[in-house]
């Protein structure tokens, strides 16, 4: 019987170091990337030292590698840390379920991340990017505590090289440099400030849940329906696949049933998350 907790193994072709305690690791199997979905996440591991469940954070459509973003913070995450380019990092997946880039074709999309919630949305704006005639105008809002909490910072570039693509990327306020050149203000104030309306458009959401809360807030006051609001939830998963039971939020399970959930089905579930 195949036990389904035994994990492949990758190779890490390169290491991205984006913040003091964050890092994006690029992976191969057999030389090349693997079947999924933007939206979907696996279980990484560094062999001895435990397991931690990331969102892929690039476009399934680029087949020489694929991604995780993690951020040092426990055993696993400081075993996964040790590792350099040429070792092995265990892998399970892929896992969960995905956006729906077929009811996204044709619409105006507003990409919203905070800090290293960002991740998972890249890997579903990087997919719209690749495929960039199938989509209507694309908005890019991306906020962090201070400007050396910001991420993929060389990918903000290619992004802004896309037409019809506005990206914006703001601070906190406190968090700005001298020669900062972004915006100021946390992400639900700018968001309501820019030129979104909900009509014909989609809004993908994922950072910390208080700023999820807020910006949920914002997108309905803006027009958007709840069913054309779509976030994902990784917080408390660990297997993966449904045995655990840490990742439920009431009846649902995250890792099965999710992690991606249009606002309209989040309103439905326990405010526990």
């Amino acid at each position: 019987m195949e036990n389904i907790y035994l994990p492949k193994l990758a190779v890490i072709k390169e290491i991205i170091q984006e913040t003091s305690d964050t890092k994006t690791v690029r992976l191969t199997v057999d030389g090349a990337s693997i079947d999924y979905l933007p939206g979907q996440f696996g279980e990484f591991s560094c062999i001895g030292e435990g397991e931690s469940t990331f969102g892929f954070a690039s476009s399934s459509l680029r087949k020489e590698f694929f991604e995780f973003s993690f951020r040092t913070s426990g055993r696993a995450t400081a075993g996964i840390n040790s590792l350099n380019v040429g070792d092995s990092i265990g892998f399970r997946g892929p896992y969960g379920n995905f956006f729906d880039t077929g009811k996204m074709k044709g619409k105006d999309i507003i990409f919203i991340g905070g800090g290293i919630g960002m991740a998972p949305v890249k890997s579903i704006l990087e997919y719209c990017l690749d495929e960039r005639n199938d989509y209507g105008k694309i908005t890019v809002l991306y906020g962090a505590k201070t400007v050396m909490d910001l991420m993929y910072k060389n990918a903000i570039e290619e992004w802004k090289s896309f037409a019809n693509t506005d990206v914006v990327i703001t601070v906190d306020p406190g968090g700005e440099t001298p020669d900062w050149k972004g915006r100021v203000g946390f992400v639900p104030t700018i968001l309501e400030e820019l030129p979104v309306k909900g009509n014909n458009a989609i809004a993908v959401v994922c950072g910390p849940p208080i700023m999820i809360k807020f910006v949920l807030k914002s997108l309905e006051k803006m027009g958007f329906n709840k069913e054309d609001i779509i976030t994902t939830l990784e917080n408390r998963m660990k297997c993966g696949i449904g045995k655990c039971g840490r990742c439920n939020i009431g009846s649902v399970y995250v890792c099965k049933e999710g992690p991606v959930f249009t606002a309209k089905e989040i309103e439905s579930m326990p405010n526990d998350f």
